[in-house]
């Protein structure tokens, strides 16, 4: 039976793992479910795909079932979602706040540092900056593409979650997406994590083939903000979290997990 392979249409996912979906790796063939991040996370919760990409939000919710993997993560060096309104506002200010979904590490991130908002109305990551910008929810975190740009849709900025983590917590990565693997599994764990790196690879390798997959799927079509947005989340931390990555996990989670592997 093949493994089943869960990941986003976000240009770093689809950069990422396109060879793998394609049988270009050591796993060779695997069942691939495309799907928005929040999606995925509730197919995990439910334990129905093998190997998936998950908001680092909802791992507390699975590790009894999943590891985190080292590669394929998606760490911020500075770039995180962003929380925007049609009009200036303060984050004090806002009351209504659209969320790419209850799971996600954008709400997290949220909620870490300014609380919970008085009205929470969950909907999928593409439609937030066109209700924002419609007038019909007073602010919205944008996540993936739209955090590059909103402001060329007229939208202001109300916080950048990245850079307040960057004033909290220096110079640690800003934990966004895993990597897991049912943890029945592990054994296959250091063939998968390399699997995701030869995946990495071959897309460096045949980017014109690779970026043509990657645009079918993405929210916004400018080559620049495409390669702009993978830039952002395929680095060092994708090809391995090492302890500063996983520190910044639990910096995020809180310590009172068991270890985030075994």
């Amino acid at each position: 039976m093949s493994l089943k392979l869960g990941f986003s249409f976000c240009p770093n996912d689809t950069f990422i793992f396109y060879a793998l979906s394609r049988g270009l790796t050591r796993l060779g063939s695997v069942d691939v479910i495309m799907a928005d991040v929040e999606e995925l996370n509730n197919l995990v919760i439910a334990r129905k795909l093998d190997i998936s990409k998950i908001s680092v939000g909802v791992f507390p919710e699975i590790y009894k079932d999943y590891i985190l993997l080292d590669a394929g993560s998606a760490f911020g060096e500075s770039e995180a979602p962003v929380v925007v309104s049609k009009s200036p506002i303060s984050s004090s200010e806002v009351k209504e706040l659209a969320v790419p979904g209850k799971h996600t590490t954008a709400f997290l991130l949220y909620r870490r540092f300014f609380g919970e908002p008085e009205k929470v109305i969950f909907m999928r990551y593409d439609r937030i900056m066109h209700e924002v910008k419609a007038g019909r929810v007073q602010a919205g975190i944008l996540i993936h593409e739209g955090r590059f740009t909103y402001k060329e849709h007229g939208l202001s900025l109300v916080a950048d979650l990245g850079k307040i983590w960057r004033d909290n917590f220096g110079e640690l990565p800003i934990p966004l997406g895993g990597v897991v693997l049912k943890r029945e599994l592990f054994d296959i764990k250091e063939q998968v994590e390399e699997a995701i790196r030869e995946s990495i690879r071959y897309a460096e390798a045949h980017s014109s083939e690779v970026m043509g997959f990657v645009k079918r799927y993405a929210q916004e079509l400018s080559d620049d903000v495409v390669k702009a947005h993978i830039r952002a989340f395929v680095n060092r931390w994708t090809w391995s979290m090492n302890k500063d990555g996983r520190r910044a996990v639990e910096v995020l989670l809180g310590e009172g997990l068991p270890t985030l592997t075994v």
